[in-house]
Protein backbone atom coordinates (compact mmCIF):
# COMPACT_ATOMS: atom_id res chain seq x y z
CA UNK A 1 0.00 0.00 0.00
CA UNK A 2 1.26 3.42 -0.93
CA UNK A 3 -0.26 6.36 0.66
CA UNK A 4 0.24 9.14 -2.33
CA UNK A 5 0.18 12.67 -1.24
CA UNK A 6 1.85 15.42 -1.61
CA UNK A 7 1.91 17.61 1.15
CA UNK A 8 0.91 21.30 0.89
CA UNK A 9 2.68 24.67 2.00
CA UNK A 10 5.54 22.19 3.30
CA UNK A 11 8.01 24.74 4.10
CA UNK A 12 5.42 27.44 5.36
CA UNK A 13 4.07 25.21 8.19
CA UNK A 14 7.62 23.45 8.96
CA UNK A 15 9.05 27.02 9.76
CA UNK A 16 5.66 27.92 11.48
CA UNK A 17 6.37 25.37 13.97
CA UNK A 18 9.72 25.99 14.69
CA UNK A 19 10.55 22.55 15.56
CA UNK A 20 12.96 22.47 18.17
CA UNK A 21 15.10 18.82 17.65
CA UNK A 22 14.63 17.90 21.49
CA UNK A 23 11.21 18.34 21.22
CA UNK A 24 7.84 16.60 20.79
CA UNK A 25 5.38 16.57 18.15
CA UNK A 26 2.32 15.00 16.67
CA UNK A 27 1.37 15.05 13.35
CA UNK A 28 -2.56 15.08 13.87
CA UNK A 29 -3.24 14.09 9.76
CA UNK A 30 -0.46 11.92 8.98
CA UNK A 31 -1.40 10.82 5.92
CA UNK A 32 1.54 9.39 3.78
CA UNK A 33 3.98 11.37 6.23
CA UNK A 34 4.85 14.48 3.76
CA UNK A 35 4.73 16.99 6.89
CA UNK A 36 5.45 13.97 8.79
CA UNK A 37 8.92 13.61 7.62
CA UNK A 38 10.00 17.10 7.37
CA UNK A 39 9.44 17.38 10.98
CA UNK A 40 11.51 14.35 11.39
CA UNK A 41 14.08 15.62 9.92
CA UNK A 42 14.41 18.80 12.18
CA UNK A 43 14.15 16.21 15.08
CA UNK A 44 17.53 14.64 16.66
CA UNK A 45 18.38 11.72 18.59
CA UNK A 46 16.09 13.06 21.65
CA UNK A 47 13.14 14.19 19.22
CA UNK A 48 10.06 12.53 19.07
CA UNK A 49 6.91 12.28 16.64
CA UNK A 50 3.46 10.93 16.81
CA UNK A 51 2.13 10.04 13.19
CA UNK A 52 -1.52 9.87 13.76
CA UNK A 53 -4.58 9.29 11.21
CA UNK A 54 -7.80 7.84 11.17
CA UNK A 55 -7.20 6.21 7.87
CA UNK A 56 -6.12 2.21 7.50
CA UNK A 57 -4.10 3.03 4.47
CA UNK A 58 -2.59 5.98 5.75
CA UNK A 59 -1.12 3.58 8.76
CA UNK A 60 -0.25 1.05 6.34
CA UNK A 61 2.07 3.32 4.41
CA UNK A 62 3.23 4.90 8.08
CA UNK A 63 4.09 2.39 8.92
CA UNK A 64 6.28 1.44 6.36
CA UNK A 65 8.03 4.36 5.72
CA UNK A 66 9.19 5.07 9.49
CA UNK A 67 10.05 1.54 10.17
CA UNK A 68 12.82 0.96 12.68
CA UNK A 69 12.41 4.96 13.47
CA UNK A 70 12.64 4.88 17.31
CA UNK A 71 11.62 8.57 17.41
CA UNK A 72 8.71 7.81 15.83
CA UNK A 73 4.57 6.27 16.97
CA UNK A 74 2.36 5.71 15.22
CA UNK A 75 -1.65 5.90 16.44
CA UNK A 76 -4.83 4.72 14.47
CA UNK A 77 -6.93 7.42 15.73
CA UNK A 78 -8.72 10.87 14.93
CA UNK A 79 -6.94 13.87 15.95
CA UNK A 80 -9.77 15.12 18.57
CA UNK A 81 -8.40 12.29 20.59
CA UNK A 82 -4.78 13.72 21.24
CA UNK A 83 -5.65 14.26 25.00
CA UNK A 84 -6.27 10.53 25.01
CA UNK A 85 -2.79 9.66 22.98
CA UNK A 86 -1.21 11.58 24.98
CA UNK A 87 -2.01 9.87 28.24
CA UNK A 88 -1.94 6.37 26.84
CA UNK A 89 1.59 7.29 25.81
CA UNK A 90 3.00 8.72 28.41
CA UNK A 91 3.48 12.50 26.69
CA UNK A 92 3.29 15.29 29.39
CA UNK A 93 3.22 17.90 27.02
CA UNK A 94 3.75 18.57 23.47
CA UNK A 95 6.08 21.28 21.83
CA UNK A 96 4.13 21.34 18.31
CA UNK A 97 0.75 19.87 17.23
CA UNK A 98 0.81 20.03 13.08
CA UNK A 99 -3.64 19.54 11.69
CA UNK A 100 -3.84 19.41 8.20
CA UNK A 101 -7.33 19.42 7.53
CA UNK A 102 -9.97 17.40 4.65
CA UNK A 103 -9.48 14.76 1.97
CA UNK A 104 -6.41 13.79 1.29
CA UNK A 105 -4.88 13.25 -2.30
CA UNK A 106 -4.63 9.38 -1.75
CA UNK A 107 -8.79 9.37 -0.80
CA UNK A 108 -9.80 11.13 -3.91
CA UNK A 109 -7.51 9.51 -6.59
CA UNK A 110 -8.62 5.98 -5.29
CA UNK A 111 -11.83 5.50 -7.14
CA UNK A 112 -13.23 2.89 -4.86
CA UNK A 113 -13.30 5.46 -2.21
CA UNK A 114 -15.75 7.44 -3.65
CA UNK A 115 -14.92 10.50 -2.46
CA UNK A 116 -14.53 11.98 -5.96
CA UNK A 117 -17.38 12.95 -9.09
CA UNK A 118 -14.92 12.57 -11.10
CA UNK A 119 -15.03 8.89 -11.17
CA UNK A 120 -17.80 5.99 -11.42
CA UNK A 121 -17.97 4.52 -7.47
CA UNK A 122 -19.49 3.38 -4.36
CA UNK A 123 -20.63 6.33 -2.64
CA UNK A 124 -18.61 5.84 0.55
CA UNK A 125 -16.42 8.99 1.62
CA UNK A 126 -15.39 6.90 4.68
CA UNK A 127 -12.11 8.42 6.13
CA UNK A 128 -11.77 5.45 9.02
CA UNK A 129 -13.39 3.18 6.30
CA UNK A 130 -15.85 2.11 8.82
CA UNK A 131 -19.79 3.34 10.25
CA UNK A 132 -22.14 5.84 7.61
CA UNK A 133 -21.53 5.77 4.31
CA UNK A 134 -22.51 8.60 2.24
CA UNK A 135 -25.08 6.24 0.20
CA UNK A 136 -26.88 5.63 3.69
CA UNK A 137 -27.10 9.47 4.08
CA UNK A 138 -28.58 9.94 0.31
CA UNK A 139 -31.02 7.17 0.59
CA UNK A 140 -32.34 7.72 4.19
CA UNK A 141 -32.25 11.09 5.30
CA UNK A 142 -35.60 13.18 5.16
CA UNK A 143 -35.99 16.21 3.00
CA UNK A 144 -35.49 18.87 5.52
CA UNK A 145 -32.05 17.18 6.95
CA UNK A 146 -30.84 16.30 3.83
CA UNK A 147 -31.18 20.01 2.42
CA UNK A 148 -29.77 21.33 5.69
CA UNK A 149 -26.57 19.14 5.33
CA UNK A 150 -25.92 20.79 1.95
CA UNK A 151 -26.68 24.01 2.50
CA UNK A 152 -24.79 23.95 5.73
CA UNK A 153 -21.67 21.91 4.90
CA UNK A 154 -21.48 22.37 1.53
CA UNK A 155 -22.71 25.98 1.73
CA UNK A 156 -24.75 25.20 -1.74
CA UNK A 157 -27.52 27.37 -2.69
CA UNK A 158 -29.68 25.28 -4.73
CA UNK A 159 -29.93 22.72 -1.61
CA UNK A 160 -33.85 22.41 -1.83
CA UNK A 161 -33.57 21.83 -5.36
CA UNK A 162 -31.01 19.19 -5.18
CA UNK A 163 -32.94 17.21 -1.78
CA UNK A 164 -35.80 17.13 -4.09
CA UNK A 165 -33.88 15.34 -6.93
CA UNK A 166 -32.65 13.07 -4.25
CA UNK A 167 -36.00 12.41 -3.04
CA UNK A 168 -37.32 12.23 -6.55
CA UNK A 169 -34.51 9.65 -7.60
CA UNK A 170 -34.33 7.04 -4.70
CA UNK A 171 -38.11 6.68 -4.71
CA UNK A 172 -37.55 4.67 -8.23
CA UNK A 173 -33.68 2.78 -6.95
CA UNK A 174 -31.43 3.93 -4.48
CA UNK A 175 -28.55 5.70 -5.04
CA UNK A 176 -25.67 3.66 -4.88
CA UNK A 177 -22.28 5.22 -7.16
CA UNK A 178 -20.84 8.47 -7.59
CA UNK A 179 -21.52 9.37 -11.00
CA UNK A 180 -25.43 8.52 -10.11
CA UNK A 181 -25.31 11.42 -7.85
CA UNK A 182 -23.53 13.86 -9.63
CA UNK A 183 -25.99 13.09 -12.83
CA UNK A 184 -28.88 14.02 -9.80
CA UNK A 185 -27.01 16.96 -8.77
CA UNK A 186 -26.61 18.59 -12.15
CA UNK A 187 -29.90 17.84 -13.51
CA UNK A 188 -31.49 19.82 -10.36
CA UNK A 189 -29.07 22.87 -11.33
CA UNK A 190 -30.42 26.01 -13.25
CA UNK A 191 -29.17 25.48 -16.80
CA UNK A 192 -27.06 28.91 -16.46
CA UNK A 193 -24.74 27.50 -13.79
CA UNK A 194 -23.78 24.29 -14.79
CA UNK A 195 -21.08 25.77 -16.68
CA UNK A 196 -19.56 27.18 -13.64
CA UNK A 197 -17.47 24.48 -11.18
CA UNK A 198 -18.87 21.19 -11.37
CA UNK A 199 -22.36 21.23 -10.27
CA UNK A 200 -21.61 18.39 -7.52
CA UNK A 201 -18.76 19.98 -6.19
CA UNK A 202 -20.47 21.43 -2.87
CA UNK A 203 -22.82 18.51 -2.40
CA UNK A 204 -19.69 16.09 -2.45
CA UNK A 205 -18.09 18.15 0.57
CA UNK A 206 -21.14 18.26 2.34
CA UNK A 207 -21.75 14.59 2.59
CA UNK A 208 -18.53 14.17 3.15
CA UNK A 209 -18.26 16.29 5.92
CA UNK A 210 -21.25 14.95 7.26
CA UNK A 211 -20.28 11.00 6.73
CA UNK A 212 -17.13 11.97 8.72
CA UNK A 213 -18.21 14.28 11.47
CA UNK A 214 -15.46 16.89 10.14
CA UNK A 215 -16.52 20.51 11.65
CA UNK A 216 -17.13 18.69 15.12
CA UNK A 217 -13.82 16.52 15.43
CA UNK A 218 -11.77 19.91 14.05
CA UNK A 219 -13.68 21.63 17.09
CA UNK A 220 -12.62 19.14 19.73
CA UNK A 221 -9.62 18.43 17.96
CA UNK A 222 -8.63 22.46 18.16
CA UNK A 223 -9.80 22.73 21.63
CA UNK A 224 -7.29 19.25 23.03
CA UNK A 225 -4.45 20.36 20.69
CA UNK A 226 -4.00 23.69 22.04
CA UNK A 227 -4.73 21.99 25.60
CA UNK A 228 -1.82 19.56 25.60
CA UNK A 229 0.86 22.21 24.00
CA UNK A 230 3.24 23.17 26.62
CA UNK A 231 4.01 26.79 26.95
CA UNK A 232 5.79 27.81 24.01
CA UNK A 233 4.23 25.14 21.83
CA UNK A 234 2.85 26.02 18.75
CA UNK A 235 -0.51 24.81 16.87
CA UNK A 236 -0.44 25.07 13.08
CA UNK A 237 -3.46 24.06 10.79
CA UNK A 238 -4.13 24.02 7.43
CA UNK A 239 -7.85 24.21 6.05
CA UNK A 240 -8.96 24.13 2.43
CA UNK A 241 -12.47 25.42 2.51
CA UNK A 242 -14.15 28.84 4.28
CA UNK A 243 -15.62 26.99 7.17
CA UNK A 244 -12.71 24.95 8.52
CA UNK A 245 -10.88 28.10 7.81
CA UNK A 246 -13.33 30.26 9.63
CA UNK A 247 -13.09 28.19 12.80
CA UNK A 248 -9.83 27.70 13.01
CA UNK A 249 -9.51 31.77 12.84
CA UNK A 250 -12.41 32.41 15.34
CA UNK A 251 -10.60 29.75 17.73
CA UNK A 252 -7.27 31.43 17.76
CA UNK A 253 -8.76 34.49 18.05
CA UNK A 254 -10.89 33.43 21.53
CA UNK A 255 -7.53 31.82 22.62
CA UNK A 256 -5.57 35.70 21.79
CA UNK A 257 -8.00 37.86 23.98
CA UNK A 258 -7.00 39.45 27.07
CA UNK A 259 -8.92 41.54 29.03
CA UNK A 260 -12.65 41.31 28.10
CA UNK A 261 -13.85 44.20 30.87
CA UNK A 262 -16.20 46.67 29.35
CA UNK A 263 -14.26 49.67 27.62
CA UNK A 264 -15.45 51.88 30.55
CA UNK A 265 -13.57 50.61 33.22
CA UNK A 266 -11.17 52.51 34.16
CA UNK A 267 -8.99 49.26 34.82
CA UNK A 268 -8.95 45.53 34.76
CA UNK A 269 -11.07 43.53 37.18
CA UNK A 270 -11.70 40.39 35.27
CA UNK A 271 -7.75 39.08 35.48
CA UNK A 272 -8.00 38.00 32.07
CA UNK A 273 -4.57 37.54 30.24
CA UNK A 274 -3.93 36.14 26.59
CA UNK A 275 -3.40 32.29 26.56
CA UNK A 276 -1.69 32.23 23.10
CA UNK A 277 -0.80 34.53 20.39
CA UNK A 278 -0.86 34.68 16.59
CA UNK A 279 2.50 33.85 14.77
CA UNK A 280 0.61 34.00 11.44
CA UNK A 281 -1.22 37.64 11.64
CA UNK A 282 -2.98 36.31 8.04
CA UNK A 283 -3.55 33.04 6.66
CA UNK A 284 -0.64 31.41 4.57
CA UNK A 285 -1.18 31.08 1.23
CA UNK A 286 0.46 28.90 -1.55
CA UNK A 287 3.50 30.62 -3.82
CA UNK A 288 3.07 30.43 -7.48
CA UNK A 289 5.74 27.64 -8.26
CA UNK A 290 3.36 25.30 -5.37
CA UNK A 291 0.23 26.53 -7.20
CA UNK A 292 1.86 24.90 -10.66
CA UNK A 293 3.14 22.08 -9.26
CA UNK A 294 0.37 21.07 -6.88
CA UNK A 295 -3.49 22.58 -8.41
CA UNK A 296 -4.88 21.28 -4.60
CA UNK A 297 -2.85 23.90 -3.04
CA UNK A 298 -4.65 26.35 -4.51
CA UNK A 299 -7.24 26.68 -1.47
CA UNK A 300 -5.23 26.00 1.48
CA UNK A 301 -4.85 28.57 4.15
CA UNK A 302 -2.29 27.87 6.87
CA UNK A 303 -2.67 29.63 10.30
CA UNK A 304 -0.36 29.13 13.45
CA UNK A 305 -0.64 30.08 17.02
CA UNK A 306 1.95 29.64 20.15
CA UNK A 307 0.85 28.95 23.54
CA UNK A 308 1.69 31.87 26.08
CA UNK A 309 -0.19 30.84 28.98
CA UNK A 310 -1.36 27.81 31.33
CA UNK A 311 -5.03 29.34 31.42
CA UNK A 312 -6.80 28.65 28.76
CA UNK A 313 -10.06 30.51 27.71
CA UNK A 314 -12.36 28.53 25.36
Amino acid sequence: MFFSHKPVLLKQTINSLAVKSDGTYLDGTAGGGGHSSAILEMLGENGRLICVDQDPDAIETLTERFSGDSRVTIVKSNFSCIREICIEHNISSLDGVLLDIGVSSHQLDSAERGFSYHYDAPLDMRMSQSGTTAADLVNQLGFSELAHILSAYGEEKFAKNIARAIERERAVAPITTTLQLAEIVKSAYPAAKKHDKHPARKTFQALRIAVNGELDRLSEGLNAAFECLSVGGRLAVITFHSLEDRMVKQRMAKWCEGCNCPKDFPICVCGRKPSAKLITRKPVEAEPDELEDNQRSRSAKLRCCEKINKEIYI
